[in-house]
């Protein structure tokens, strides 16, 4: 509860679980876009505001996600959002994130 109000108070964001340290190393770096992944965010209607959300409040599914893989590791991340359950494939690299395939599920 302590921490919880001093958060709230400083916008401070604490991160201890995997997803939640995953999505904010993602977050962190400077988003990139496939070509294809452009396409799909015209397609869909998505915005960067829409994207932030789902990289936020999204599940990454570490089992179908590459996070061995080197120099860069792949994530699956899935989210619900304008009531869709999207699934987004996040290349996150040392430098940049790059935002792969959006798919609906």
């Amino acid at each position: 509860m302590f921490l919880k109000k001093k958060s709230e108070e400083t916008g401070v964001y604490f991160c201890y679980l995997p997803n939640c340290r995953t999505l904010k190393d993602i977050r962190s770096k400077p988003m990139h876009y496939s070509d294809e992944a452009k396409l799909k965010l015209v397609e869909y209607q998505l915005d960067s505001v829409d994207v932030k959300y789902i990289l936020t409040e999204g599940d990454v599914d570490f089992s179908s996600s590459d996070t061995k893989s080197v120099p860069c590791k792949t994530y699956i991340v899935e989210s619900e959002l304008k009531e869709r359950e999207w699934k987004f494939t996040v290349q996150n690299c040392r430098n940049k994130a790059t935002l792969q395939q959006i798919e609906i599920q």
